[in-house]
């Protein structure tokens, strides 16, 4: 919470002086100059007809596939490790609820104007990548391109405020390097290592192992960077390396029959493929990252579910221990709930499903509303801010009767 505070203040006060900065005329000028110049900038949504191709990569695809298909750290589909961290932290299962809801709407209704403004604000300062260059003329050629507008226009950061975005975005830096080195040094250590090939050791030995496979690490992701041409490919590769992965996370609790094997089959499946787009990339052979992502999806999916039906399940006991204690909804645990004589969820798919709708609807039109009123477009602004509070509103209605199912 202290590096998001730290990380936010720094990227409100980057906003507030790139819009002050010379030839911008503060938000309304931005506005007014867009309108007249750009005014494709300011749309909420792509252009469907005018360019079919960015409407798909970034609304078609995200809408009706990748959010269901796709793993990504911290936002992954039926939760993953990042979401656990913080809901175990909570006090109780309430506290876990509100807090996570309250992420989502800090995270995507809240973080992404002030690196928007920031980037429509630097279309006027830098209307063209010379101009960049000019500004900075002892930058690299190789660093020269659209996304190095944003730490340009951090030149007009006051020095108290630089060094603040400075610190926040350092500290992020930090704690997302030293949270994955820890996670992929357990899973290393502590379910592979200790569970298979050292079983007996003691735990100075894992410890001492531990420190030196988080060094190892290390070292293979710094080498990995030189084959990667920027930070977008490297993204672009890790969605394509969990991709046809995500479906496992929200099946898995609401079919019985998901085991550990359809997990290994998928990771290693989208591992597989994705690497082999990307040397095929690299062999100037580019398929595009829509019709890679649609190809690891649909290849891992055959896999994962073909090793799904080959192997055998977990036994009925854990599986019946599992049901108890989350007593999943749905027909996918009807056959374990019968076999161990447990009575059925009280929780509604139905319901659930609703809540659901309901928290995502709120979350982008509270998004939406902030936007428009930034834009200056009233109107809009007011419609988004009902359909918000409505679906803020029905969100409180389901989850408290969620909740009361729940606890009886």
């Amino acid at each position: 919470m202290i590096q998001f505070c730290i990380t936010m203040t720094s990227a409100f006060a980057a906003a507030y002086f790139a819009i002050h900065a010379p030839g911008v005329g503060g938000l309304s000028g931005l506005v007014s100059h867009l309108h007249a110049t750009h005014p494709s900038l300011l749309r909420m949504l792509p252009d469907f007809a005018g360019d079919w191709k960015v409407a798909l990569g970034i609304f078609v695809i995200p809408l009706t596939v990748q959010w269901w298909s796709v793993w990504y750290p911290g936002a992954e589909p039926g939760g993953g490790s990042y979401v656990a961290q913080r809901m175990l932290a909570a006090k109780t299962e309430k506290d876990a609820l509100f807090g996570t809801l309250t992420f989502q709407v800090m995270h995507y209704a809240l973080r992404p104007w002030p690196w928007i403004i920031v980037a429509l604000a630097s279309t006027i300062v830098y209307p063209s990548l010379h101009d960049i260059q000019v500004r900075f003329p002892y930058l690299s050629p190789q660093l020269l391109g659209d996304d190095i507008a944003y730490p340009a226009m951090l030149v007009y950061l006051p020095a108290g405020f630089a060094g603040f975005m400075v610190a926040g975005i350092f500290a992020a830096y930090r704690s997302t390097i030293e949270t994955h080195l820890n996670w992929g040094t357990s899973y290393l250590v502590h379910d592979f290592y200790r569970r298979f090939i050292t079983k007996d050791a003691t735990e100075k030995h894992y410890v001492l192992t531990g420190r030196v496979v988080t060094v190892l690490l290390m070292f293979v992701g710094v080498a990995f960077t030189f084959a990667l041409d920027n930070a977008k490919q490297g993204f672009d590769l890790l969605l394509s390396i969990g991709a046809g992965t995500g479906l496992i996370y929200l099946l898995r609790w609401f079919w019985w029959r998901i085991n550990a094997w359809s997990e290994v089959a998928a990771m290693a499946a989208s591992f597989i493929v994705s690497l082999s787009f990307f040397v095929a990339q690299k062999m100037g052979h580019d398929a595009g990252s829509s019709t890679i992502l649609l190809c690891t999806v649909g290849v891992t999916t055959v896999v994962w579910l073909t090793a799904t039906y080959v192997t055998r399940p977990d036994d009925e006991a854990t599986l019946a221990a599992f049901y108890a204690k989350v007593r999943p909804a749905g027909p996918g645990w009807k056959r374990v709930r019968q076999a161990a004589g447990l009575p059925p969820s009280p929780d509604s798919p139905a319901r659930s499903l609703l809540g659901w709708f309901l928290g995502v609807t709120g979350v982008y039109a509270a998004l939406f509303a902030t936007g428009s009123y930034l834009y200056g477009d009233v109107i809009p602004g007011i419609v988004w801010t009902t359909v918000t509070l409505v679906a803020a509103g029905g969100l409180v209605v389901v989850g408290s009767r969620l909740w009361s199912a729940s606890e009886t």
